[in-house]
């Protein structure tokens, strides 16, 4: 079986995203922009710079408060969010709890025919498998993309994380735990469904990630 992997980029450097995300798309399907790690003011060159590649692109504007860099505004958050819409990336990926309270962004989203990858984290557990179910129901009537990360200390966290694919049918659902005794569920989650699985091009982004070339090695 053929690993699709998404490569995770988290630079402050526009520069090196655009040389990173070369390298990438080299071995890669798909690369992963993290557009949080740079300056606010920096992205709307960045978004022309990779206009070209960003079909392959996951473009992610995480806040602060769900795990990410950005420490700006909202509303200055929202309207980046709008502007990278425009470029068509091949995903959107936009926080549950974002999607779920901003109407009006669900709303602009569905007009410009963004593709959304709406996402969830835990980072401090793996909550229980009706909790998850419920998560995971509420999630897919906000896209066909969805994304489900937790923290799992046991195997038995794991297995709760990837028993949400016997309940994601033709979602396109990305479902995996972070940290080092989940890191088989990096693997696992393609078998059972997912997309792509997220790699690093050399050191890990997030616990327990594969880099690109062990993934590649794997199959």
């Amino acid at each position: 079986m053929k690993y699709k992997t998404c490569v995770s980029i988290a630079e402050k450097n526009p520069k090196k995203i655009k040389d990173i995300l070369k390298k990438s798309l080299l071995k890669s399907e798909y690369a992963e922009i993290r557009l949080d790690f740079v300056k606010p003011s920096e992205i709307p060159n960045i978004l022309q710079d990779i206009e070209k590649k960003i079909s392959r692109c996951v473009c992610t504007l995480r806040p602060k408060n769900e795990g990410g860099k950005f420490s700006g505004k909202e509303n200055e958050r929202i309207s980046i969010i709008k502007l990278i819409s425009e470029y068509n990336p091949f995903l959107l990926d936009v926080e549950f709890n974002t999607l779920k309270k901003n109407q009006k962004l669900r709303q602009y989203l569905k007009k410009s025919n963004t593709d959304i990858l709406v996402s969830w984290h835990d980072f401090k557990k793996t909550p229980s498998v009706n909790s998850l179910n419920s998560r995971l129901k509420e999630m897919k009537k906000l896209s066909n993309f969805v994304k489900i990360v937790t923290v799992a200390k046991s195997i038995s966290d794991t297995s709760r994380i990837l028993s949400l694919y016997n309940k994601s049918s033709k979602t396109k659902l990305i479902a995996f735990a972070m940290g080092e005794q989940a890191k088989f569920s990096r693997i696992l989650c393609i078998h059972l469904g997912s997309p792509y699985t997220y790699v690093s091009l050399g050191k890990a982004v997030a616990p327990g990630q594969f880099s690109l070339d062990d993934m590649k090695s794997l199959q």
